[in-house]
């Protein structure tokens, strides 16, 4: 009702009013750092305080709060620059190397391959720094493919070229690259 509105405006008001001594005893006034509007959706909400001979203060609210004025400077000169796979550092052949390795994408894998089948076939022809082999959450059962990773581009090449149309479990692997440029017309 009106009366209990009242009552909590006045609470409102006398906690915004509090005097907090801090350790070197110094007082401080946090007067005037509750507004009356509770809407989180502002990001600032400017209140007249009367007793600081009426200059408004800029008060913030919400997440991620900063400087209103300030300017993103994330993208700041780097507009439209990506990189590219042809004619890079880290390619050969039009093939890229991820952050880590060399990553080749393993497909038509038996639903009931295990991870080891897998990793076995693909050490021969080096050192396999990471393998994923994605299972279907309903079934428990191999999705189909995997994504396999090399140090080496040496020892990632040789795989596909040797792996691309083997077998394993009775069903024909097809082995590429993971990242690698698209053919242009």
């Amino acid at each position: 009702s009106a009366k209990s509105l009242r009552i909590a405006a006045q609470q409102r008001k006398a906690m915004a009013s509090v005097i907090v001594n801090n350790r070197e005893d110094e007082e401080v006034d946090y007067e005037g750092d509750v507004t009356e509007n509770t809407d989180v959706t502002d990001e600032t909400d400017i209140t007249e305080d009367t007793k600081s001979k009426g200059r408004k203060k800029m008060q913030a609210k919400g997440r991620g709060f900063k400087n209103a004025s300030s300017v993103d400077d994330r993208y700041a000169g780097r507009s439209g620059r990506f990189d590219s796979v042809a004619g890079d550092a880290k390619s050969h052949d039009g093939v890229q190397k991820s952050v880590e390795g060399w990553i080749i994408f393993v497909t038509g894998i038996h639903e009931e391959a295990q991870e080891d089948d897998v990793y076995d076939l693909f050490a021969e022809y080096g050192d396999v720094k990471q393998l994923h082999l994605n299972l279907d959450r309903r079934t428990g059962y191999v999705k189909g493919y995997a994504l396999i990773e090399y140090e080496k581009y040496a020892e990632a090449d040789e795989a596909v070229k040797a792996l691309n149309g083997a077998e394993l479990l009775e069903r024909k692997l097809s082995v590429s690259f993971a990242f690698k440029a698209q053919k242009r017309k």
